[in-house]
Formats: structure tokens, C-alpha cells, sequence
């Protein structure tokens, strides 16, 4: 496989695009990156001062860039609503969503503001309701695309996708573990109802390979200091690299709907962008359905299909 750069990326100019999580590492490399095709970017982050600050940095790193910077926490749904609501007032399509936000292993079981535990209802139940309530825009665009980040540990088999809210019990990765496969069958299911609606719509999921970033800073500090030490040397890669499958997957041609995108080099850790093998459980439709009932449940947000 030829390698795919940045160099590839084409001309956005007169786009729009929205990054969750974009006030630093991959949020942040994807966002900026997306910035120098002349897109308008929307740096969508819960920390207002370091998601101004992350925006201000692009635009003094990327000459013309068109950047702004948005508070979004994904832990709140009235915040989710909010910023919806806000982006809906300018009455402009929405071309590009990145939902790359994420919680990784706190150290106890936390929980959103509406109740939901943090890492679920973050990863996954916070990216459900903003796409939900920003499809209008979404549609309104000549070819919408979502791409929403997973990780290369959907694929283990720890996942309890019978307790997604971790209510008989918290494990810190199992929990992240379950949200990023929860993120691939959203992708999947989002695919399937779009294409049922005839929304020309193209949803797919990425794992960004093996990168310490910011996300890790619940890991214990010998998982950190190891990971630092010998599997980030070995592995890993840094965020504009790991940044390098949502670009891909955001904006190369025929992509391929419902797709799961990552690096295919080693382990998939780090290497060129493309299409590379979904979890085992992305093979069966009807759990992916569940969860999306359970996620509109949950909630409270439908999707407005076109009739």
C-alpha cells in the first residue's frame, strides 16, 4: 500500500468542521490539520481557556486559518444541547464531524452530570446525542461525513457491552474498552439508518494506533512510565501521526460507508491510513441496534431522519 500523507489532504475551502476534544493531542492534530485545507474549524472542548488557547495556536501555526473555539462537555447533555443549539442558529451545513473526545481508566467509578458513568457516557453516550441533534446540519451539506475515533482495543474480548454503564462492577479499561466498541457500532448502526433513510450521508469509525497522549493521565504511573519508556519507542507514535486515520477517513474519496479505518502497519499500532478489520462484534446487527435504543433511551435524543 502506497503510503497516504497529508500531503493528500484536498482543498476544504468554504467547509465546516467540528472536532470534539480538540484543545490537545489527537483532537487537537486532527483539528489543525483540517484548518490548513482551508476549512472553518470548530474546536469543540469542555476547558474553555485550553480550547481558546488550542484554536489560538492553530491560527498563528496555520497562515489564513479559519478557527474558532467552542465550549462542549460531553459529560453534560444540557451542555450537548447547548452547543447544538448554538451551531444550529447560523443556519449553515455542517460538512465534517470528528467525534474524537474521550475518558480513559479513571480510577473509580465516576458519573456524567445526568447520572451515566463517565468513561460511556462521555465516549459514547455524549458523541450519540451531539450527532443526533446536529444531523439537520448535517444533512444540509452536499456530502456530510462523522467520523467517530474507537481504538484498537474495541477488538478485545473484555468488552461487556451487557453493562455498558458499569453497574455490577468498575474496571477502569474494561469500561474504556466497552465505549470504544459502542463507538464502532454506532458508526455501523448510524450507516445503516442513514442508507434506510436515503440520507446521503457517510458515517465510519478510526482507531488512531498506539499513542501516549493526554488521555492516559489516569493510568498508573508505572503503566505510563513503561509505556513512555519501551512501547512508545518500540509501538508508538506522536498525535499527528496517530491523528493521520481520522484525516483519512475525513476526507479521502470513496471511503468506504461504515467503515473501520486505522494505521495497517505493525499491530496496527502506527503505519499508513486505511481500511483495516472491525471488532467481532460489529459482525452482529442486532447488537448494535440495541445500543442505539438503549442510547436514545437514555438520552432522550431521536434522530430526525428526512421523511
Amino acid at each position: 500500500m502506497t503510503a497516504w500523507t497529508v500531503r493528500e489532504l484536498p482543498d476544504l475551502s468554504g467547509r465546516l468542521a467540528v472536532v470534539t476534544g480538540a484543545a490537545g493531542g489527537i483532537g487537537f492534530a486532527t483539528a489543525r490539520r483540517l484548518a490548513g485545507t482551508g476549512a472553518e474549524v470548530v474546536f469543540a472542548g469542555r476547558d474553555p481557556a485550553r480550547v481558546r488557547a488550542a484554536a489560538g495556536r492553530a491560527s498563528r501555526e496555520v497562515p489564513g486559518a479559519r478557527v474558532r473555539a467552542a465550549e462542549l462537555d460531553l459529560a453534560d447533555l444540557t451542555s450537548v444541547a447547548a452547543f447544538a443549539a448554538h451551531l444550529s442558529a447560523e443556519s449553515r451545513a455542517l460538512d465534517l464531524l470528528v467525534n474524537n473526545a474521550g475518558v480513559m481508566n479513571p480510577p473509580e467509578r465516576r458519573t456524567t452530570r445526568d447520572g451515566f458513568e463517565l468513561t460511556f457516557g462521555v465516549n459514547h453516550l455524549g458523541h450519540f446525542a451531539l450527532t443526533g441533534r446536529l444531523l439537520p446540519l448535517l444533512l444540509a451539506a452536499r456530502n456530510p461525513r462523522v467520523v467517530t475515533v474507537s481504538a484498537l482495543v474495541a477488538r478485545s474480548r473484555l468488552a461487556e457491552p451487557d453493562d455498558p454503564l458499569s453497574e455490577r462492577g468498575y474496571r477502569g479499561m474494561v469500561a474504556y474498552i466497552t465505549s470504544k466498541l459502542a463507538n464502532v457500532l454506532f458508526a455501523q448502526e448510524f450507516q445503516r439508518r442513514a442508507d434506510a433513510a436515503g440520507a446521503g450521508l457517510t458515517s465510519v469509525a478510526v482507531h488512531p494506533g498506539f499513542s501516549l497522549t493526554g488521555l492516559q493521565r489516569h493510568s498508573s504511573r508505572l503503566a505510563r512510565a513503561v509505556g513512555r519508556g519501551g512501547l512508545q519507542r518500540v509501538l508508538g507514535q506522536p498525535a499527528d501521526a496517530a491523528a493521520l486515520p481520522s484525516l483519512y477517513a475525513a476526507t479521502v474519496p470513496g471511503v468506504t460507508p461504515g467503515g473501520f479505518y486505522g494505521p495497517t502497519g505493525r499491530l496496527e499500532c502506527r503505519g499508513t491510513p486505511g481500511p483495516v478489520k472491525p471488532p467481532k462484534a460489529a459482525a452482529e446487527p442486532g447488537r448494535a441496534r440495541e445500543l442505539w435504543e438503549m442510547s436514545e433511551r437514555l438520552t432522550g435524543v431521536t434522530y430526525p431522519w428526512p421523511s
